[in-house]
């Protein structure tokens, strides 16, 4: 290593990082990002958003003095750099790995992750917290948010400008402007961005401006200067600039990938009191040829060969079935086709869910609204008002910053807004802040909303067909990531009936009552028991509100031992449900609850978070025999 990186290799910590003369800065932002390339292309991860930023992290580590001086990222992807030259270099081959690094900043991993982070738009506000804490207590650190890879479309972010200058605050925002998030940036702030970014007439004259009125006045003279700078600004513009708008002093747009300039610019900036805005310009992808050309596909590329550029793709002689995503997307198209009523919504999420196939197809119909859950709900409940048919489609975890507009803007009105909840139950490697698993106990409990979750692709499409008849209001559809288990998914549209579970298996020994695609594990489990003698009734439930209470009186009469298995929480979730139910109807038997239980899982891969949490097949077969021997 100590050849092929010959700076990095000595950089233990960002104290390492100030022994460098300023000159050796660009090779290790070389050094940095082809180690990134190494790791990213063995161990996959976020590659393209860590490239991007090599240059803002060395700068900033090598003129803050952190981790006493704090760095707030936002959209955690960003900072593998930052990880790197934060002691953490030669543990970085277990980024995403069970008992490995986690993929985001965590504050239980190091004292250089001064917030956690797996989602967007939070930076700013955390920072501010942390700045005018450090103006109460007396001190004079220094806090820097960096935000970027879209997470400026969210409205947390003009929130947290809103109020950063109520109070007296040493804040610094690095806007890190790429025009990307996981897919291009959308809507007026990307396009405004542009436009500052691209005034050659200002920028230029802002250059020659500065220097001239430097030379008559010389520096002590800034603040007339700026006024001024910032008048010519909008005249040239013909507009102010948002964030000066904001009572905010705004500088850039400046080179995010030159070094040198930056840790200048820096150094200026972390005398200058007051919030302040550093507008830098990068690329996604930077220093990698294929991740530059097609910065979406780069943006967690999965296994590749670094030096051809080819992704790598797992070996599997026959088809596997589609994941439940391409599904989703390709249902959803055959559904717009029928019934002209439907439109698609998603917040930045267009490829990652495959709406991309409808945009394609029916672009006047498919709306990505950036990375703005809030917005998104309501934006479909409004549409629902007007008699469409909207599919909103939100990661599981991420609809938790909807809930508010979920209750008051859509079940509370009795619109028919879809909810397809993707990514629902464990997600692997990206961990607690993304996996969906608390949404079928968070969703329950609000009235006048249909939730289900089909065990299959198959049983997807119907829930889907169903719901777009717009006859049962808000309805929430959950499924997992990943591939499904049915290779011929395409099958005729059936209309569910709502409410209604079914009968999967018949068996005398005890039943198992399973929500959702967890029941698939189930399902083997029972086989598994089958030949041990062990007979297991099987019941996919299909909903968990409503309840189909007439197949769990069949059971209750039935069964003295019943197993709900979940993947999601136990606590208040489908298991909860199926035990209050039992309690109206006295139920005198056992009821063991399987599902997440009352903690945040960790990062790894699914299957290892399935039986962490005692619902793989072997672990359900293991309950299964205990059960039966007592």
């Amino acid at each position: 290593m100590a050849e092929q990186f010959e700076l990095l290799s000595k950089i233990n910590s960002p104290k390492d990082l100030k022994t460098l003369n300023k000159s050796e800065l660009p090779q290790l932002c070389n050094e940095l990002r082809q180690f990134i390339i190494n790791e990213v292309s063995s161990n996959p991860g976020h590659l393209g958003a860590s490239l991007g930023t090599v240059e803002l992290t060395v700068a900033l580590h090598y003129v803050m003095d952190t981790p006493e001086d704090k760095l707030v990222w936002d959209v955690g992807h960003q900072a593998y750099g930052h990880k790197i030259l934060t002691g953490r270099r030669d543990q970085f081959s277990t980024n995403r790995k069970y008992g490995g690094l986690s993929g985001f900043p965590n504050r239980e991993e190091s004292p250089y992750d001064a917030f956690g982070v797996g989602h967007s738009s939070t930076s700013i506000s955390a920072a501010l917290g942390m700045a005018i804490a450090s103006q109460i207590k007396g001190d004079n650190r220094q806090f820097v948010a960096i935000i970027g890879d879209g997470a400026l479309t969210g409205g947390m972010a003009y929130e947290a400008l809103n109020n950063a200058m109520v109070n007296p605050n040493n804040l610094l925002i690095i806007l890190n402007d790429n025009q990307m998030s996981i897919s291009p940036n959308v809507g007026g702030m990307s396009n405004y961005l542009l436009d500052i970014a691209t005034s050659r007439t200002y920028n230029r004259f802002r250059k020659e401006f500065a220097s001239g009125i430097e030379k008559i006045w010389g520096k002590e003279r800034r603040d007339v200067m700026s006024k001024l700078n910032t008048s010519i600004k909008a005249m040239l513009s013909k507009q102010s600039n948002i964030f000066e708008g904001f009572k905010i002093r705004y500088f850039g747009v400046t080179d995010g990938h030159d070094i040198l300039h930056l840790v200048e610019m820096l150094e200026d900036l972390k005398k200058l009191p007051g919030p302040k805005v550093l507008h830098c310009h990068t690329k996604k992808g930077k220093g990698y040829a294929p991740a530059e050309h097609a910065q979406t596909e780069w943006h967690a590329p999965g296994l590749f060969n670094k030096e051809t550029g080819e992704r790598i793709k797992e070996e599997n002689p026959e088809p596997q079935p589609l994941k439940y995503q391409d599904v989703f997307g390709h249902t959803l198209v055959e559904l717009a086709e029928q019934n002209k009523k439907i439109i698609g919504v998603t917040p930045a999420m267009l490829t990652g869910c495959s709406m991309h196939y409808m945009y394609k197809k029916m672009p006047g119909r498919t709306f990505d609204v950036g990375i703005a859950e809030q917005h998104a709900v309501t934006f479909s409940a409004g549409a629902a008002t007007e008699g469409l048919i909207p599919f909103c489609n939100i990661y599981s975890s991420f609809m938790q910053r909807a809930y508010d507009q979920v209750i008051h803007d859509v079940a509370l009105q009795k619109l028919s807004v879809i909810f397809c909840l993707d990514r629902g139950g464990l997600v692997g490697e990206d961990g607690p802040t993304h996996h969906g698993v608390f949404d079928l106990a968070y969703l329950r409990c609000i009235p006048n909303l249909t939730i289900t979750a089909p065990m299959n692709e198959v049983e997807l499409r119907h829930l889907m067909f169903t719901a777009q008849t717009g006859q049962h209001g808000a309805f929430a559809i959950r499924y997992p990531r990943g591939a499904g288990v049915i290779k011929d998914w395409q099958q005729p549209f059936e209309m569910i009936e709502i409410g209604k579970g079914r009968k999967l298996r018949e068996g005398k020994d005890m039943a198992i009552v399973s929500m959702g695609s967890i029941g698939n594990n189930a399902a083997k489990a029972i086989d598994k028991a089958k030949e041990e003698n062990i007979e297991v009734a099987h019941y996919d439930m299909r909903f968990v509100k409503p309840l189909d209470k007439e197949l769990l009186d069949e059971i209750f009469a039935q069964h003295s031992q019943i197993i709900s298995i979940e993947e999601g929480t136990v606590v208040g979730g489908f298991g909860s449900a199926v035990l209050e139910y039992a309690a109206e109807k006295n139920y005198q038997g056992k009821i063991h609850l399987l599902g997440v239980p009352d903690q945040f899982i960790t990062h790894g891969c699914v299957g290892h978070l399935h039986q962490l949490c005692g619902i793989d097949y072997k672990s359900i077969l293991k309950k299964i025999k205990s059960i039966f021997e007592k």
